[in-house]
């Protein structure tokens, strides 16, 4: 049984670097910017959306094209934030060994 116990020592470790990570995602800010800086967002690593700023001259052009940037940016936005988030959880993950399992 010593090795449940390890194995639960593992996962409480595993735990509270989740926490942390999970925590610092929220400080950590991403700037995405398209159309030339148009559109301009601010994501944190938590995929919270924190700012969103259009150009008024951009606002002059055709509705499918600033509906078309606006999409592209937030995807990205999104994308960078999945991004890392799913960087730093397998950092912690490749750490964590289940015996007879990997």
């Amino acid at each position: 049984m010593a090795g449940v116990g390890k194995l639960l020592k593992q996962a409480q470790k595993m735990q509270k670097q989740i926490e942390t990570m999970q925590a610092s995602l929220g400080t950590q800010v991403i700037d995405v910017s398209s159309g030339g800086g148009a559109v301009q967002i601010k994501i944190n690593g938590a995929g919270k959306f924190l700012a969103f700023k259009l150009d008024p001259e951009f606002l002059k052009e055709a509705p499918s094209l600033i509906e078309e940037t606006v999409l592209n940016a937030v995807s990205e936005a999104t994308q960078k934030a999945k991004d890392l988030n799913e960087s730093e959880m397998q950092k912690i993950s490749s750490a964590f060994q289940m015996p007879g399992m990997f």
